[in-house]
């Protein structure tokens, strides 16, 4: 009985000696396994940084409260959910139009300000190539979803009450957008003292594409001043609206339907992914 206890006692004591230098010795390899910070949830890149493609990055950078990362070919949003950049599949302009992935609509550079190539080349048309999954994500998928977003702001050049999207702070955008037109000389007010329109939830004529007045992120100005491709009947590059115009928009995260081959003079749309 004598020699149990001895042996009771042994094993204990090598417990009391070995147990520290295990936790130790685990504490010291979980940190070792430890993900690099680029690769943990929540990063804004996922492994090598080079290898994810620009487009992916200025989505990010431009809707960080729904994005959350992107590594070389997907894109990851906060909800747990991801999105594939580029399909793979090789696609006409055409098919371009009609079922943009995300790495179509970022495929072309928008440029801002007056420097720029007029009139635009042949089918060149930044941010006109959409991919629809993507935005309805964002600003909702059915019309009483993207109602459920919008408020109604006063457009102060001409007094009138429209509605627009508060995603992405859209609103208070557009009422920067207003408020600097007002500031512009008095020769400029004509072209914006009255609008053709904001939300209004349809697809583009002729198409099975959403138009992005269905998210409340565009806004047409005044008609009376405006080109539009489809209008005229003619490819033939028409437009009335001063730079001076554009170029508040633009500073405010809105491109310009002027700088597309097939041409929307009186359009502009939220879109910050191209001009940041």
């Amino acid at each position: 009985m004598r020699e149990i206890y001895k042996r009771k006692y042994f094993v204990i004591l090598i417990l009391l000696f070995i147990t520290p230098l295990m936790a130790s010795f685990e504490c010291r390899n979980a940190e070792s396994r430890a993900p690099d910070k680029d690769k943990q949830i929540g990063s804004p890149v996922k492994g090598d940084t080079s290898k994810i493609p620009s487009g992916l990055k200025r989505l990010l950078n431009a809707y960080p409260d729904f994005l959350e990362r992107a590594d070389e070919n997907h894109l990851y949003w906060k909800d747990g959910t991801s999105m594939i950049y580029d399909d793979g599949v090789q696609k006409t302009f055409e098919e371009k139009l009609d079922n943009a992935d995300i790495e179509d609509m970022m495929f072309q550079e928008y440029t801002p300000g007056p420097d720029w190539d007029e009139p635009p080349a042949e089918n060149f048309e930044p941010g006109r190539m959409r991919c629809d999954a993507f935005f309805s994500k964002m600003y909702g998928t059915t019309k009483s979803e993207v109602q459920a977003n919008l408020v109604t702001i006063t457009w102060s050049p001409s007094g009138d009450r429209v509605q627009v999207s508060s995603v992405n702070g859209v609103d208070s955008k557009m009422k920067e957008v207003a408020k600097e037109l007002l500031s512009l000389e008095d020769k400029y007010l004509k072209y914006v003292k009255k609008t053709a329109g904001t939300f209004n939830y349809r697809k583009i004529a002729g198409t099975n594409r959403m138009s992005t007045h269905s998210y409340g992120i565009s806004i047409d100005i005044n008609t009376a001043y405006s080109d539009y491709w489809q209008w005229d009947k003619s490819m033939t590059y028409k437009n009335r609206i001063p730079m001076a115009v554009v170029e508040v928009f633009e500073r405010h995260g809105f491109i310009w339907g002027g700088k597309w081959y097939h041409y929307d003079t009186m359009h502009f749309e939220y879109r910050p992914e191209l001009l940041n």
